[in-house]
């Protein structure tokens, strides 16, 4: 026996052990595991300027993007906010995160349910140097004011109009603008998803229009109050969907119409994408493009996978932490080019994709790395994400 195998079988089997549960938790990347020669990815030693992050509203996104700040070498969480006990408040008890709340005067419901509080929401804010707002869509616009007031950096989420902040942010195309600035808002999943291959393609290519038709999930796992239940819903009906202007909002220059509707699913969203190019395209080069992409990633014909259930529970075998695909779930048999034209299908997580761009957004915002390309290194690396 050679390696690991000559160690006493006990000892052997408690390795291995180690090895599944790290797997499952996100700690290790499974490719980690079937390349016996790549070398572990241990996150470097926290350093000693760290940037303070509050997390205001830990629910689907807001408890992501806590645990992707408190696996960076250069952030910590300072706190994060609920506004009544829940499960996930019991999540961010078990992780360490202090507890503050939004109305002070149901801090004794959450003590009652054995949960501290540290404290209010502006206490939050005092004891932190940005804020990632991931209240639901609507609120962060309501919460500016108190941001203002104590003049610290903030980033809201996609459910927040443009105007909101000023400033739309994807990592992959205007992170040095982000550089400085006080407020900024990371576009919504299915605009960070088109903006990636979009960018990509006018890189290498240059974009004349893009075609997109978004098929939206109808709810998020957890998110029991919506629908549907049994219909394919227009939203919106009229042409174009809120899509193409948000990526305008990133990427003024390109010609993008999209249109949307609702399914009855929760796992992901799926876009149908048609581009004009500037010049011909070969297929050979846009897989080449995908696979040098960080936050792009193939599913190999080889896979079998031809859905998005398939491809959420690929994620959980691989042991990714909550099964979450930060990148873009391109389908390697659907790219096609045709002259000028190229067609694909990609496959967009709406709990995950956008959570490694608030990492960067704060990064930039912070002035701490004003390499986009090292800022995208450092938090992929930090969270073992390898693209599919």
């Amino acid at each position: 026996m050679q390696g690991h195998e000559a160690l006493c079988p006990r000892l052997y089997l408690s390795l291995i052990t180690r090895m599944v549960v790290k797997i499952r938790a996100g700690q290790i990347h499974h490719s980690q595991v079937v390349h016996k020669t790549q070398p572990l990815i241990v996150p470097p030693p926290k350093t000693s300027h760290m940037i303070k992050v509050a997390i205001n509203g830990y629910g689907t996104i807001g408890k992501r993007v806590a645990d992707a700040v408190a696996a960076q070498p250069d952030m910590k969480v300072i706190g994060v906010s609920k506004t009544k006990p829940s499960h996930e408040a019991f999540i961010a008890k078990s992780r360490g995160y202090p507890l503050y709340i939004a109305d002070i005067s149901k801090k004794a419901a959450f003590e009652k349910a054995n949960l501290p509080v540290t404290g209010s929401v502006e206490d939050m804010l005092k004891a932190a140097d940005i804020v990632v707002d991931a209240t639901p869509g609507g609120v962060g616009e309501k919460n500016k004011p108190i941001y203002e007031k104590l003049g610290i950096k903030a980033i809201w989420q996609g459910g927040e109009e443009h105007e909101v902040a000023g400033f739309s942010f994807n990592s992959d195309c205007n992170y040095k603008d982000a550089i400085g600035k006080q407020f900024a808002r990371v576009v919504s999943c299915n605009t960070t998803g088109l903006c990636r291959i979009i960018n990509a393609m006018d890189k290498a290519y240059g974009v004349e229009k893009v075609r997109a038709v978004m098929v939206r999930r109808g709810g998020d796992p957890a998110d029991i109050k919506r629908g549907p239940i049994d219909a394919i819903v227009l939203n919106p009906v009229n042409i174009p969907s809120h899509h193409g202007p948000d990526v305008q909002s990133v990427l003024p220059h390109i010609n993008i119409v999209t249109l949307a509707m609702i399914v009855p699913v929760t796992m992901m969203h799926m876009h149908a994408v048609q581009m004009d190019l500037k010049r011909d395209a070969s297929r050979e080069k846009v897989i080449g493009i995908i696979e040098k992409h960080p936050r792009m990633g193939l599913v190999r014909k080889a896979t079998d996978i031809t859905s998005t259930s398939e491809l959420k529970e690929y994620a959980m075998d691989m042991g990714r932490s909550r099964s979450d695909l930060w990148e873009n779930g391109i389908f390697e048999e659907s790219i096609s080019c045709i002259g000028k034209e190229m067609y694909l299908f990609q496959a967009i997580h709406q709990e995950a994709d956008v959570v490694v761009e608030n990492i960067d957004c704060i990064r930039a915002m912070m002035g701490t790395e004003k390499d986009p390309a090292k800022s995208v290194a450092i938090t992929n690396k930090a969270l073992n994400f390898v693209a599919i």
